[in-house]
């Protein structure tokens, strides 16, 4: 293993190194000459407030709007500040492991969760796909079980489950002989890297080709057909199905779905929990839970992984770097509760366009944290220690039962009458009535972003992580390639993490006191605030812009000293954030385009996410919870591989942002008309004005091109654009009114 040239060793054990990076010191001088010139800008609005002699009604307004959104910004910087002190990145010895676990037996049992709830827009392939990755990874078969959750109820999820389980008979033996490396057939299949072709691979990749043809056969049908249905335990799983079944109404299923043929195999199961239309079910928290309940009734692993259906294993080894932090004795594995790996994906354009990737925080964030208590929990990827689950490293909270307990040793087999009857106990839609599940124990309730909420209260009581990220990928996944998708993605983010900040479990007033500590419990604001950008982005890209075209200038003149204030904090800002991206493996286009798609989400998702938090609150009924499709359409994956945005619908979320373009467009013309006319001594006090409207045309190229340019399915709705056009004259009307006063 070779040492990154551009970290310093900082500390090591047998099982993994632990480095520091070099800009560290950079980063801790900059912090508090930064700062100097952020309270210096902010004591500037203070004073023009108190003025109130030379100020006009419009004046003052103007400043306390630059004063709140500058605020935001100030408190949003020094939450990042806080990932800044101290980053770590760690490298693992995984050829060290089985010095420090002698015996393949000792290593710790892994029960893995997949979880997904529809199969029209998560199709079963893939979630077959990914389940087939992870059971066939480098690691005793003995000690892993695969739980695949679905909430859908859906026996077309189960028919390709079935069909899974006699594939896997012989992909899981081809994978280990040939030492294959990606271990989705899928992948494997698809890829051209002079795969070995002889009979062995063309027979399991005809195999593999009628398993894909009956699986999206019975999913087009919307029915399983007695013609694929293979002998009578096949017919009495699927006999138990009804027309009466909904996905929100049905009863507890649980299918042990193993190799017929007597193959040693991990444990796959299929597990449908109880829904009833008049109980609570807390989304993807409450089907983790009953995966906890469960897989302790049957197998009762140490170890927990929780994956998303799309996301497949990249890397045969990976349960084995895991076990680099959870197996050390260095990292003390009494208050180590889980290991973390970054979000990757695949189907990614070159330049990123939709920044997708989320560098920022899936990567950077989580090396600065690991300098702290550990990373946040992103929701998958996460190898979990069970105890963790069940009370701080000091104070264990016992479950209701013992046998659902991490302690619980499992009498029997999984196939057994008396562990599947109470297996299907603890997965009813009541079980948890009057228990401590949701709230000490388990997967925690009360927010949209579960993993966030959990991996939060778990370091409140005092547990650490680790942040974990080789080289190579340990996992890939899909991202949204709809602009759409991905806003109203992330906008059910923004409600979720709104309801951690504005709950008794705050992160500014429970968390930087729990056990987690100040700068943890501090860094964890940068979360849970995100929506709060809206508030600077749509300040500053409508009001100096509305000013300009008023004549009116907000900020200090070019010959004033207070002027060059302003292209410091701007540049230095950016110049941090762009080294902070280009150093975890970052291109500069890439960072352009996340930093423009940060002005788009302030416009949208962050907005909108924030109003809709505001209606839950107030017991307005709202959109519910929706999945992310899936389902990839061809024509639009072809525009998203030519950089082009995706808009095609109609939709209220784009409005803001065709807005913002087209005032900053005229501001900036308008600017500019100034400037050939009467010369830069004409417009010394517009100066930053019309730069930063300039800027804002910069970043809003991809819409002009959507609005005007194009004319394929993606292109922005005309609807959208006219009404873009008549709300953006009616705000220039209001606001010539107002700065008239």
């Amino acid at each position: 293993m070779e040492d990154d040239p551009t970290t310093r060793r900082r500390r090591s054990s047998a099982l993994h190194t632990a480095d520091r990076w070099p800009i560290t010191p950079f980063n801790r001088l900059f912090a508090p000459i930064y700062l100097l010139a952020v309270l210096a800008l902010l004591y500037r609005h203070v004073t023009n407030l108190l003025v109130p002699a030379t100020s006009s009604p419009s004046s003052f307004t103007t400043t306390l709007a630059l004063l709140v959104a500058d605020l935001v910004l100030a408190f949003m910087w020094a939450t990042t500040q806080v990932f800044r002190m101290n980053p770590i990145r760690r490298r693992e010895a995984v050829e060290n492991l089985n010095d420090v676990v002698a015996e393949e037996g000792e290593l710790p049992g892994v029960d893995v969760f997949i979880c997904t709830a529809d199969p029209y827009k998560e199709p079963p392939l893939g979630v077959v796909n990914t389940a087939l990755s992870v059971m066939a990874y480098d690691y005793p078969r003995d000690r892993l079980a695969v739980y695949v959750s679905d909430d859908g109820g859906s026996a077309l999820t189960l028919f390709a489950f079935v069909e899974a389980a006699k594939f896997a008979a012989r992909w899981l033996p081809f994978c280990e002989r040939n030492r294959v490396v990606e271990r989705n057939p899928a992948v494997y299949f698809g890829s051209n890297r002079g795969h070995p072709v002889d009979g062995e691979v063309e027979e399991i990749k005809t195999m593999y080709e009628s398993m894909k043809h009956k699986v999206e056969h019975v999913v087009e049908a919307g029915k399983v057909d007695d013609q694929f249905i293979d002998g009578p335990k096949e017919q009495e799983a699927f006999g138990k199905w009804s027309d009466k079944f909904t996905k929100h109404n049905h009863p507890t299923f649980i299918q042990v779905l193993k190799d017929v043929d007597g193959h040693v195999m991990p444990n796959l199961i299929y597990v449908s929990r109880e829904k009833s239309s008049t109980s609570q079910h807390h989304f993807k928290a409450g089907a983790l839970n009953v995966l906890l309940r469960v897989s302790a009734t049957m197998t009762n692993q140490p170890i927990v992984l929780t994956l998303d259906c799309d996301m497949y294993s990249n890397d045969p080894a990976t349960p084995r770097r895991a076990m680099c932090y959870l197996c050390d004795p260095k990292l003390g594995p009494e208050n180590s509760a889980f290991v973390q790996f970054p979000q990757k994906y695949h189907g990614i354009n070159e330049n990123d366009i939709y920044a997708g990737e989320f560098q920022r925080l899936f990567q950077a964030m989580p090396m600065g944290a690991d300098g702290l208590c550990g990373p946040h929990h992103v929701g998958t990827g996460c190898f979990f220690r069970r105890r963790a689950f069940f009370g701080s490293p000091s104070s264990p909270v016992a479950p209701e039962i013992p046998e659902v307990g991490p302690d619980h040793v499992v009498g029997g087999s999984v196939r057994s009458g008396s562990v599947l009857e109470l297996a299907h106990r603890v997965a009813e839609c009541g079980y948890e009535n009057q228990t401590s599940w949701g709230s000490k124990i388990g997967y925690r309730y009360g927010s949209l972003v579960e993993d966030y909420y959990t991996g939060y209260r778990l370091h409140c009581e005092g547990w650490k992580s680790v942040f974990c990220c080789p080289q190579r990928p340990a996992f890939l996944g899909d991202a949204p390639i709809s602009l759409a998708d991905m806003l109203n993605q992330q906008k059910r983010w923004d409600i979720g993490l709104l309801e951690v900040a504005f709950s008794r479990f705050s992160t500014l007033t429970y968390g930087v006191r729990s056990s987690a500590g100040f700068l943890m419990g501090f860094g964890y604001c940068q979360n849970a605030f995100w929506p709060s950008w809206s508030i600077p982005v749509i300040v500053y890209s409508f009001l100096p812009q509305l000013a300009l075209l008023n004549g009116l200038h907000i900020f200090p003149k070019a010959t004033e000293p207070w002027f060059w204030l302003y292209p410091f904090l701007f540049l230095g800002a950016y110049a941090q954030d762009m080294l902070d991206f280009l150093l975890v493996g970052g291109t500069f286009q890439r960072w352009w385009n996340e930093q423009r798609i940060w002005t788009v989400r302030g416009l949208s998702c962050f907005l909108f996410g924030g109003f809709d938090f505001v209606l839950k609150s107030l017991g307005v009924s709202t959109k519910g919870f929706s999945l992310t499709s899936k389902v990839v359409d061809e024509e639009q994956r072809q525009r998203y591989e030519k950089g082009m945005f995706e808009f095609g619908v109609s939709s209220p979320i784009f409005l803001p942002m065709a807005m913002a373009a087209l005032i900053n467009l005229v501001s900036f013309g308008f600017g500019l008309g100034r400037v050939l006319t009467g010369g830069w001594w004409n417009v010394e006090g517009l100066v930053l004005q019309i730069v930063l409207s300039g800027f804002g045309v910069l970043n809003s190229v991809p819409i002009y091109e959507a609005m005007v340019v194009r004319r394929d399915p993606g292109k922005f709705p005309a609807r959208g654009s006219f009404a873009a056009v008549v709300v953006s004259v009616v705000l220039c009307s209001l606001a010539s009114v107002m700065f008239s006063f």
